[in-house]
């Protein structure tokens, strides 16, 4: 069934009509538009149409990145179109050119499968000519035009287009299938029916993009006119660089290239980076300054002209001034002040020698930073650092080649741009933290900027020219020695510094981290009073470290408290610190304080460990128990751990005789070895003497005394070997009330190298065989001491 909707149009549409999705198009009535089809549903549409009346319903998709839409995804309200024309392409696609109707909107859908079918209903608009619609006709117009002169994608033949139409309904659908708007715009604009809405949202549209357009065209226009001078400059250079070939040397220079030259002379370069720089300038004049070369050449002169070449400062060598200077940033810290003081001294005496190359190794917060800045001041040079923590690039050290956009030089001659003497003290921090990759090994970069026979012609990749560097009073810091390359190692002076010993501790808080932290919160010693007990509890119990950071936090906690106090209650009086309000301030201990419990205990010895926050007591424990001959180890042991406990087990198995035990024992009791403390992994051989002691206590009865300590390596024939951290641990001893410490004879050297306060107040004893125990850690001594074997 079919019928004739307009007279106009003088078609006869039927009510069933196939439909065509269209992908990026809003199709209006009177819009004549080419189309090409391909895919199987479309084409299947078209043939149906084109055995009718070649009427076809036009709708837009939702969604433009849907290539197989549903019903769900094509817009209700389209227009109904003609096939004006179909031409058949070799691929097997449609062209078609289509005209616009009028529009129409889908009543529902047919259940065909092949092609989309729907019911469409017509929409017929009338024409209203009153004289507010005709005004906003005028206004639409007169905004397009403006809009078309603006957009240049528009031709203007549209303008002459416009003048045919006088309905008001046709001038709006000409005018917005023109629009270069976005789809969902248009499709507001084909479902607006009323032809006063549909004119005022028009006109707002054309409003919104005709400033836009403006604001486009504004700055085209600058950019434009910033281009046009460029080139004019360029224009202008090339023809006065003609000139001047054409005129000889007679010719007057660039005035850049006039003060870049005088410049160079200034510097006092070498004769070799002379020669270099006047080559890259003579380069540089004769080429368009405006050209990429132009810019890389200009840079690298400017990082020649900054690099020092001469410049440098002179040193304080009055050894007394330096050692002054020295005392007064750093306390202890005697053998690094030392080494210090000794290359001045030199430097005095030959009056030139190649700069040392310094590694300061040791935990964090021990002044390993802070110490290269104070060697700066002593020595009066200027003071430069460059962390080196997660570098993986070796061009951050030799810098990039001038071929790469963007290149420049690397940390080094960055830094000593910056020094601006090219004697200054280099700090290279975290030495231990880099790394390596793709791009390359920074340490191996390293190798020539830390050895005194290279580094006198150290060559960066950017600058292309050797630069001495053996002026340059290298330090480096690392926390471990181990994570550095050995060929870097082996170029470098290591000196370790140690965790501060309490009593080193308490001296800089009371001369240093105090005064500092009362002067940072507004105080005086005279509002705020802490002991040195106040300080020595925060160090025990607070604190866990082999420097002084966290001790300096719970100094800073404190002021804090007191500044807030003073403020918040009008305090006026002097806070004093005691260990009874000492809670309020930092609330409950982190550290519970060891001390030693029980006089005397059978199978339970004191050891001394080293740890990295600084010493410790270690208890062994040791039970015998009926069994198989079975050997338990707990408390987190390493390996080596646990073979000291194995040769202190065949130590006694060996010497049961002189020892009063049963040959058999082991066959038919079970030994467990316990280390309190599980969560903390320990290791290392230096308990093996103490291991040995609780084990011989557990098989013998004999208790051994609690306040007496021991460390020491043993070996199977009872020979007792050297330890290290001696320092760490005898401070560990004196802090819990140790009153003897066994130590191997080895270690003589070490103990009379230990500052007299930790020497003073515990008896120390030199063993050299496992039996010596006997005298001194145990309460009685076995029936017959152990023999030699």
């Amino acid at each position: 069934m079919s019928k004739t909707i307009h007279d106009e149009i003088k078609i006869e549409i039927p009510d069933l009509l196939p439909v065509l999705p269209l992908k990026e198009v809003v199709m209006f009535p009177g819009m004549v538009f080419p189309l090409l089809v391909g895919k199987e549903p479309s084409l299947r549409a078209i043939e149906e149409a084109l055995m009718a009346e070649k009427v076809i319903f036009l709708s837009a998709q939702k969604a433009q990145d849907i290539e197989e839409p549903t019903r769900n995804d094509i817009y209700r309200l389209g227009v109904i179109s003609r096939i004006l024309q179909v031409i058949k392409l070799p691929n097997s696609y449609f062209k078609m050119l289509i005209e616009g109707l009028l529009p129409g909107r889908i009543k529902r859908f047919t259940p065909k499968k092949e092609y989309f079918e729907a019911r469409i209903e017509p929409i017929i608009d009338a024409d209203i000519n009153n004289p507010t619609i005709m005004a906003t006709v005028r206004h639409v117009i007169s905004i397009f035009k403006e809009y078309v002169r603006l957009n240049r994608n528009i031709p203007d033949e549209l303008l002459l287009t416009l003048e045919n139409f006088t309905q008001p309904r046709k001038i709006a659908d000409f005018i917005s299938s023109h629009l270069m708007i976005n789809l969902e715009d248009k499709q507001k604009l084909l479902e607006s029916r009323s032809i006063g809405q549909h004119l005022l949202k028009l006109a707002q549209i054309l409003e919104n993009e005709k400033e836009i357009l403006e604001i486009e065209r504004n700055i085209e226009k600058k950019v434009r006119h910033r281009i046009q001078k460029s080139q004019r400059n360029y224009y202008l250079q090339e023809q006065i660089r003609v000139l001047r070939e054409e005129l000889g040397d007679e010719s007057e220079p660039d005035s850049d290239i006039l003060e870049l030259r005088n410049k160079i002379e200034s510097v006092k370069m070498p004769p070799a980076v002379l020669e270099k720089a006047v080559e890259e300038l003579n380069r540089l004049d004769k080429m368009p300054m405006m050209s990429p070369e132009a810019t890389v050449i200009r840079n690298y002169l400017d990082w020649l002209i900054a690099v020092p070449w001469h410049e440098e400062t002179t040193d304080t060598l009055d050894i007394h001034r330096a050692k002054q200077i020295l005392d007064e940033d750093h306390y202890g810290l005697v053998k690094t002040k030392d080494r210090i003081l000794e290359y001045l001294a030199v430097l005095q005496l030959v009056k030139k020698m190649k700069g040392p190359i310094l590694c300061f190794v040791g935990p964090p917060g021990t002044g390993k930073t802070s110490l290269g800045k104070s060697i700066a001041r002593a020595m009066g040079r200027n003071f430069i650092r460059v962390s080196l923590g997660g570098i993986r690039d070796e061009a951050e050290i030799r810098g990039h080649r001038r071929t790469y956009i963007g290149s420049m030089p690397g940390r080094i001659i960055q830094s000593m741009k910056r020094a601006k003497t090219v004697n200054p003290v280099f700090l290279l921090d975290e030495i231990d933290k880099m790394s390596m990759d793709f791009r390359g090994d920074p340490a191996a970069a390293l190798l020539e900027v830390l050895d005194p026979e290279q580094n006198a012609t150290f060559n960066d990749h950017y600058l292309e020219i050797d630069y001495d560097l053996s002026k340059v009073f290298f330090i480096t810091t690392a926390n471990v020695p181990d994570a550095i390359p050995e060929p870097l190692l082996d170029r470098m002076e290591i000196i370790h510094l140690p965790g501060y010993m309490e009593f080193e501790k308490l001296e800089i808080a009371r001369g240093f981290l105090i005064p500092r932290q009362l002067q940072l919160h507004g105080l005086d010693a005279k509002r705020l009073q802490i002991s040195d007990e106040i300080i020595l509890t925060s160090i025990r119990q607070y604190t866990r470290e082999a420097g002084v950071r966290n001790l300096e936090r719970k100094i800073a906690a404190i002021c804090r408290k007191v500044a807030r106090q003073i403020v918040t209650d009008g305090v006026q009086q002097p806070i004093h610190i005691t260990r009874e309000n000492l809670e309020t301030y930092l609330g409950i201990p982190y550290h519970a304080e060891k001390s030693i419990r029980n006089k005397e205990l059978v199978g339970t010895a004191t050891g001394l460990a080293w740890t990295r926050f600084g010493g410790d007591i270690l208890e062994i424990q040791v039970t015998i128990m009926p069994g198989k001959g079975n050997l338990t180890m707990t408390g987190n042991l390493g390996d080596v751990m646990k073979e000291s406990a194995m040769a202190a087990l065949s130590y006694a198995r060996t010497n049961t005789q002189n020892l009063n035990i049963p040959a058999e024992f082991y066959q038919n009791h079970d030994i467990h070895i316990h280390v309190p403390e599980g969560a903390i992994p320990k290791d290392g051989p230096s308990a093996g003497v103490t291991i040995a002691a609780a084990l011989i206590s557990a098989l013998c009865g004999v208790p051994v005394k609690q306040d007496v300590a021991m460390t020491g390596e043993i070996t199977l024939r009872g020979n007792v070997l050297a330890i290290g951290g001696l320092n760490e641990k005898m401070m560990a001893a004196q802090r819990i009330g140790i009153v003897a410490v066994l130590i191997p004879k080895e270690n003589e050297k070490d103990y009379y190298d230990l500052p007299k306060e930790l020497r003073n107040g515990i008896q120390v004893h030199l063993i050299e065989k496992l039996e010596e125990i006997f005298d001194y850690a145990f309460a009685m001594e076995p029936k017959a001491k152990a023999v030699n074997q």
